[in-house]
This record gives C-alpha cells, sequence and structure tokens, in this order.
C-alpha cells in the first residue's frame, strides 16, 4: 500500500483494512498524529490502556533489545482478541526493525497492528519509503491545518456547539489556530464553553480574549514584516517568535502560508481584479488589521518573484529537516532573503 490520500484516512481509521500489518503516522503536526493514532487504537482494541492487549515500545528498549518489536507482534493476546503494539517517536534507526516485522511470513497472518509515530518525514526517509512501498504496510501523512481544511475544522467544532463564526472572528482564528491539531480543539472548546455562557455568535472580540498565547500572533508579524521589507520588524517578530518557543519550520510555515495568499491574489490582480475586493473576498478570510499591509504588498511583489519567493522558502524548510545544519541560521538567512527581495529596488 502506498501513502493514504486524504479522503481514504477517515474510512481507514475507523475501520483498517484486512492484511495490513503496520500503520505509520507523521508529519509536522504532532497533535494530528496523536488524534490519529488514539482513534485507530480503539478501532484495534476495546480498551487502548489494555496491558494484555496493548504494548509499548519505544526506541530506548529497541536499542537494548533489538527484537522487542518483532517478539511483541508475534505475542498472542492472553485475554483473545486483536493485538496492538504502539511504536512511538520513531525514526529512521527504527526501519530495520520494523522491516524485519513485516518480511516475516508468521507476522503477516497474525492479528496483530504494529501502530508507528513519528514526526515530520522527507519523501526520502527510509522509515517513510518502507510504508510506502510495502503491501502490508500503510503510511498516513499528518499535515498542518491550513487554509479551507482550517476554516470547515472552526466550522465543524463551533458547529457541535450550535455556534457560529462572525467573518472578522474566523480570519483571526485561522491565523492564529492550526499548527497543532489538539491544541485547535483545545482552543476552540474553550471559546464555546466561553460564548455558552454568553450566546450569539463568536465576534472578534471573543476570538481575542480566549484564543492563543502569542505565538501564532509572532509568526504572523514575521510573515507580514519579511513580505514588506520591514528588516527591524522582521528582526523584532523573530525574537518573539524565539522566546515563544517557536520552530524555525513552524516560523517558514507561517511566511509561505502568507505568500501563498499573495501569490495566488496576485495572479488575479494581473488580470485586472481589483486588490481591495479580493482581499475582502479571499477564503479563509484575511484578518482585517492585516489587509492593509497586504494590499501595499501586492503593489510591490509581481507572481513570478512570489514564485521565487515561495521557491526560496521551501529549500529552506527542506534544508531545516536534512542536511543537519543549525534550523534557527537556515531560516534566518531565508527570511533576510525574502525581506530583501521585498524592497522596492527587487520587486518592480
Amino acid at each position: 500500500m502506498v501513502k493514504l490520500a486524504n479522503r481514504a484516512i477517515d474510512v481507514f481509521l475507523d475501520a483498517p483494512q484486512a492484511g495490513i500489518v503496520a500503520v505509520l503516522l507523521y508529519g509536522e503536526d504532532n497533535g494530528l498524529v496523536r488524534e490519529r493514532a488514539a482513534r485507530l487504537a480503539v478501532a484495534v482494541v476495546d480498551d487502548p490502556n489494555d496491558p494484555f492487549r496493548v504494548a509499548e515500545v519505544n526506541a530506548a528498549m529497541l536499542k537494548e533489545v533489538p527484537t522487542r518489536l518483532f517478539d511483541e507482534m508475534a505475542a498472542l493476546s492472553l485475554t483473545g482478541g486483536r493485538r496492538l503494539v504502539r511504536l512511538d517517536r520513531a525514526g529512521n534507526g527504527n526501519s530495520a526493525a520494523i522491516e524485519a516485522v513485516l518480511d516475516d511470513p508468521a507476522i503477516s497472518t497474525s492479528d496483530s497492528l504494529l501502530l508507528v509515530e513519528a514526526g515530520a518525514l522527507a519523501p526520502r526517509d527510509s522509515l517513510r519509503k518502507l510504508f510506502e512501498t510495502r503491501k502490508n504496510a500503510a503510511a498516513i501523512p499528518c499535515y498542518l491545518d491550513d487554509g479551507r481544511s482550517l476554516e470547515a475544522l472552526i466550522g465543524e467544532i463551533m458547529g457541535q456547539h450550535g455556534l457560529q463564526v462572525e467573518p472578522s472572528a474566523m480570519a483571526y482564528l485561522c491565523d492564529n489556530l492550526g499548527t497543532d491539531r489538539q491544541i485547535t480543539r483545545s482552543e476552540l472548546e474553550k471559546l464555546a464553553l466561553y460564548k455558552g455562557r454568553n450566546g450569539g455568535a463568536v465576534s472578534l472580540d471573543d476570538a481575542e480574549a480566549n484564543v492563543g498565547d502569542g505565538a501564532p500572533m509572532a509568526r504572523d508579524d514575521v510573515a507580514l514584516a519579511a513580505a514588506s521589507g520591514d528588516q527591524a520588524g522582521l528582526d523584532r517578530a523573530l525574537m518573539k517568535c524565539r522566546i515563544a518557543g517557536e520552530s524555525p519550520i513552524a516560523i517558514l510555515r507561517a511566511v509561505i502560508r502568507h505568500l501563498q495568499r499573495l501569490h495566488l491574489l496576485s495572479l488575479k490582480a494581473a488580470n485586472g481584479a481589483d486588490i481591495g475586493e479580493l482581499i475582502k473576498s479571499f477564503r479563509p478570510p484575511i484578518f482585517f488589521k492585516h489587509q492593509p499591509q497586504m494590499q501595499r504588498q501586492l503593489r510591490d511583489w509581481r507572481p513570478q518573484r512570489l514564485a521565487q519567493a515561495l521557491n526560496i522558502l521551501t529549500e529552506a524548510e527542506l534544508d531545516c529537516k536534512t542536511t543537519g545544519l543549525p534550523a534557527d541560521a537556515i531560516c534566518g538567512r531565508a527570511l533576510i532573503r525574502i525581506a530583501n527581495a521585498a524592497r522596492p529596488r527587487f520587486s518592480r
């Protein structure tokens, strides 16, 4: 089986296909990895905390006893029913142990399922390639909620509480959530609880009072400063992000999302559309406080330059994951290049 498509993930999580021995959950959104792992675990065993049917294995255990994973997968459930073996925080160093499990005929006919949780993996990483190329394994990516998917999630969760979200509040929530599915859900549940006491539609004041700890706003400040060529503002925003513990990849992703929106808007503006109307009607909605700055940026950036800037950021993100060089330095250099390119003498 190859990497599961988005439309097939929900069906698979609730009823894993027969013949699948191992499932890999990986991606930048650690909260979504945990959420999907919990959902899959419930589909396999009635009680994920049952020690007779669930075994927890980690990388340290495999280092001490390389056959531990194989032994757990081959063991029989003492109380009957399917057995679940969970490997947390897996990496490429665990590929050989997992491959031995996938290659063994006895394991393939057993009723055990190996659930592997990992962070972000590049297409060339051995762990990801192993799961994407084996017929008895499945790989499920857990990407950050973004754009329409984040707006849909917000609408879904608020709708479960009978709440509507005003456009300005939706724009704010989209800009300040999405880096971790569990945190997003927690923040929205907190907002719903607050509105349950006050009634009415969720307003911008409600959203600002209940959601966010400053870190998402700092990422927005980085994106806006970089796209405006404001080097001093970029330095201040990066410092706020570092104080808040934001990862370089999360910062790069925020700037990529911002430039993607600018690129799409600039293509439409090049065909004669009114920039102000484009920004007001954009989905998901753009936070109103950012709209004037984005109008100025669209006058300074052209589609081709934005495409080049997106390539710089994408390469920087890949370098952060694969080169072993300091990620903060890679991120900082890429953002300086974007800020320099945003200055009028480069962008016109």
